[in-house]
């Protein structure tokens, strides 16, 4: 390794974009910088009573160089001279439609304002009808297509999106020439790229949204799209056959980007990848530890040698890949729909009476009142927590139901509805919070035992992202709810961490990412033990949540 050598982790959330210059020698962290997407903070061509979540194109690219300039300014010119690579990760399935040079559709004019020329979001569950007729239709095919997607296919992912917007808007649909998740699309914009069939594919978003497998030599045919619904006939071959892991090279940056960001002209961009895994990289996942990157919603993470797991399918998990987390690893994956969400909607119900009876005019305009008011907010989840964390939970305590925002696993199902039972008069702000934390336990350890049952061993957990820094009260709840203890990573960005790591080893500083998992990683920083007192309790409630659960979903 080189004396000097630094990388650019890029790390694009649901509401913001985060950079981070990492020393590729011993990981310290040389700068870091948080851009949020001004778009998307404004509610802008978001209606959340349709779920429809799109984002502009525009966040992005601004956000990659506002945040990267920032780095780089704090860095100083020395590490400037040294950065050697940059990788990128993002939500997904967040796709977009793009025009034949690869150009999203919102950044021409004309579709500047159209939600639909724009990227959709991971959340947006718009295409539910679309998810349940590629279920439907793939039953009709002797290749079972959804096999190594767990066998149900989500409105979340690539072809449901694709269909309801090809569906729904002509004037897309005429301009659209193919369709490229957001992880794809930054390194294709950092190389210079200037054809949409050159963009270079991961296979962590094709194999876990897009159906593509080495087993069906790629994608599945034209006649199983087409024969779906007409609009997608010959749109495979505007797609890709070839995949790559995220320790490759997309190529060098452009002489038009090294430019803007004030770069050498030789340094690599990696292949993208989801946050979650690239985030469960940068929290060194271990072989059968699920890691949990817990933020808005989870993303669970599984690794292990594919000799070993060879011929098991998990049903009801979004995908297993070889390499879509460590190369030459199966890697799979689950995940809850809302987890972070649901504790801010219960927010939000809080907050609504100080946001709208106290926030008025006169009041409004006062300045100390507003940072009266603006402190209370902030400190509503910290206070909930306070307070639930004192109460003690028995049979007949108020239960919830997570799906808030649909079942991502086991066995997505974006209508069902959170619920909550066992209301009475005594009911109170903090009890319900319990409930609801609870609930999102709950339905974390139903993906383990979806693993468990399904012949593969969860042998531990690791805790990364927003809640697991900052709530020991859930993290405290989420061993107890487990019966297993649950590590704490040490880093506040482990998916800008994980990027990090793809880009040292996709510029040969290391020989694969588990060489930079080991040198770059900071470890672990806590870690909760189940509360024997609490076990049993909660192992009675949780069958009491899995057989309303099931009443629920029958329901639906």
């Amino acid at each position: 390794m080189k004396r000097e050598a630094f990388v650019i982790g890029v790390d694009y959330g649901t509401d913001s974009v985060r950079s981070v210059i990492i020393n590729a020698m011993n990981g310290d962290e040389t700068a870091s910088s948080v851009f949020y997407y001004p778009r998307w903070k404004d509610g802008l061509y978001c209606d959340p009573s349709k779920n429809q979540f799109r984002q502009h194109p525009l966040d992005y690219v601004e956000g990659l160089e506002a945040t990267i300039k920032k780095c780089l300014q704090q860095a100083g010119d020395t590490v400037s001279k040294n950065i050697k690579a940059i990788s990128v990760d993002t939500t997904g399935s967040t796709p977009v439609a793009v025009d034949a040079n690869g150009t999203p559709l919102a950044l021409h004019a004309g579709f500047e304002q159209n939600p639909n020329a724009m990227f959709v979001l991971w959340k947006d569950h718009t295409a539910i009808k679309e998810a349940a007729e590629i279920n439907a239709h793939a039953e009709k095919f002797e290749t079972n297509y959804l096999q190594f997607v767990g066998g149900v296919y989500s409105s979340e992912w690539f072809w449901a999106k694709l269909l309801h917007i090809l569906r729904k808007d002509t004037s897309v649909r005429h301009a659209c020439y193919s369709w490229v998740e957001h992880c794809d699309w930054v390194p294709f914009l950092l190389t210079g790229g200037k054809k949409a069939s050159d963009i270079k594919r991961g296979v962590c978003s094709a194999g876990h949204k897009a159906l593509w497998a080495a087993a069906f030599g790629g994608l599945p045919t034209d006649d199983f799209f087409s024969s779906l619904d007409i609009l997608l006939k010959g749109f495979t071959q505007r797609l890709f056959t070839q995949t790559y892991t995220a320790d490759k090279a997309a190529g060098k940056i452009s002489k038009e980007w090294a430019e803007r960001l004030g770069l050498a002209g030789d340094v690599i961009i990696g292949i993208g990848a989801f946050d979650a895994h690239m985030g469960a990289v940068g929290g060194q996942i271990e072989p059968y530890h699920l890691s949990k990157v817990m933020g808005t919603s989870t993303c669970d993470m599984l690794v292990a040698p594919i000799d070993e797991v060879k011929g098991k399918l998990v049903k009801g998990i979004c995908g297993q890949v070889p390499g879509s987390v460590i190369p030459g690893m199966m890697g799979m994956e689950a995940g809850q729909s809302a987890f972070g969400d649901a504790y801010a909607w219960f927010k939000k119900v809080i907050a609504w009476p100080m946001e709208n009876i106290l926030n008025k005019p006169g009041l409004a305009d006062n300045a100390p009142f507003k940072k009266m008011l603006d402190d209370a907010l902030q400190e509503i989840i910290p206070e909930l927590s306070k307070h639930a964390a004192q109460l003690h939970a028995d049979e007949q305590s108020e239960l919830a139901m997570d799906w808030l925002n649909g079942r991502r696993t086991p066995d997505a199902n974006q209508l069902l509805k959170g619920a909550i039972t066992g209301l009475n008069l005594g009911s109170d702000a903090p009890r319900i919070f319990r409930a609801v934390v609870e609930s999102t336990c709950f339905g974390a350890k139903a993906i383990v035992d979806r693993f468990n049952d399904e012949g593969i061993a969860v042998k531990g957990l690791i805790g990364l992202g927003g809640v697991a820094k900052k709530s020991p009260f859930i993290m405290q709840m989420m061993a107890d709810v487990m019966n297993m203890p649950i590590r704490i990573h040490k880093s506040d960005q482990t998916c800008a961490l994980g990027a990090a790591m793809f880009a040292a080893t996709a510029a040969g500083l290391y020989k694969n990412v588990e060489g930079a998992m080991h040198v770059i990683g900071p470890g672990f920083d806590t870690e909760y033990y189940p509360d024997k007192n609490n076990v049993d309790i909660y192992a009675k409630r949780f069958r009491k949540y899995m057989q309303w659960g099931g009443w629920i979903a029958d329901s639906a």
